[in-house]
């Protein structure tokens, strides 16, 4: 029994949601990636809120591949949670390859002095 790309994505996404679980001292790290967009939550699960998001939307002078728009991200999002207090967090790659534009996201926001 084949599954589609997309019940893929959601069995992985839902092992994944077993185990990650975000609080406000360590909120969850979650990426969403679309074809031409990247978004990124940090998100408290107790109490159901989004701590900051960045988006490449945003970022109106980002030029380049995908990936280094989304590197950029990855940077933003990192200044925006020193902004709220928070150093560490756990990442939810949100049933996607750790590859390529999620690599160079969390990569980046590691270098920008996120912990996790």
């Amino acid at each position: 029994m084949a599954f589609s790309k997309i019940e893929r994505r959601n069995k992985i996404k839902s092992r994944i949601r077993s185990k990650v679980s975000g609080t406000a001292d360590c909120p969850r790290m979650t990426v969403f990636r679309s074809n031409k967009q990247i978004y990124v939550q940090l998100v408290n699960d107790q109490e159901g809120k989004t701590l900051a998001a960045k988006s490449s939307r945003e970022l109106t002078d980002a030029k380049g591949t995908k990936s280094e728009i989304a590197a950029e991200v990855g940077k933003s999002i990192a200044a925006a949670a020193k902004a709220a207090g928070i150093e560490k967090v756990v990442f939810d790659r949100n049933g996607y390859l750790y590859h390529g534009r999620v690599k160079q996201l969390a990569d980046a926001a590691r270098e920008a002095g996120l912990k996790f």
